[in-house]
């Protein structure tokens, strides 16, 4: 698994003191962008200017809410990698208390936007993160 922290900001949150549930989508690509970086030691602004890989798919439960200075760890394990597209999982955690969990599938395409095959290097990597089925 591969997990990042993330502190709870003022400006993820709304009038209420609780974040906003748009700002958990920015904070799960701010996890899979680490992730590219630091899990797949591929840098994310690096692998965007030759190819994309945009959200396909993507679905989430939002079990409570994040208040003002939570810290969060979100935790990303690869499902399914494939020739052109990987899912993941990824669940998000305040101390026990579960925030959210979201499935997702991201596809490989090239500059034209076409789906394109993943390179190998990134495909191999992508199978190191997998998560076993028990």
């Amino acid at each position: 698994m591969f997990g990042i922290r993330q502190k709870v900001l003022f400006r993820h949150c709304d009038p209420a003191g609780i974040v906003f549930f748009p700002r958990y989508f920015e904070m799960m690509n701010d996890c899979v962008e680490a992730f590219f970086d630091q899990g797949l030691n591929c840098p994310f602004e690096q692998f965007i200017q030759t190819a994309g890989i945009p959200t396909a798919t993507i679905t989430t439960t939002f079990t409570s809410p994040g208040r003002h200075g939570d810290m969060l760890d979100l935790g990303l394990n690869v499902t399914r990698v494939g020739r052109k597209s990987f899912d993941y999982e990824m669940s998000c955690y305040c101390g026990k208390a579960q925030r959210f969990t979201t499935n997702a599938t991201l596809v490989h395409i090239d500059l034209d936007g076409k789906p394109t095959p993943l390179p190998d290097s990134i495909k191999q990597r992508l199978i190191g993160f997998t998560k076993v089925s028990s």
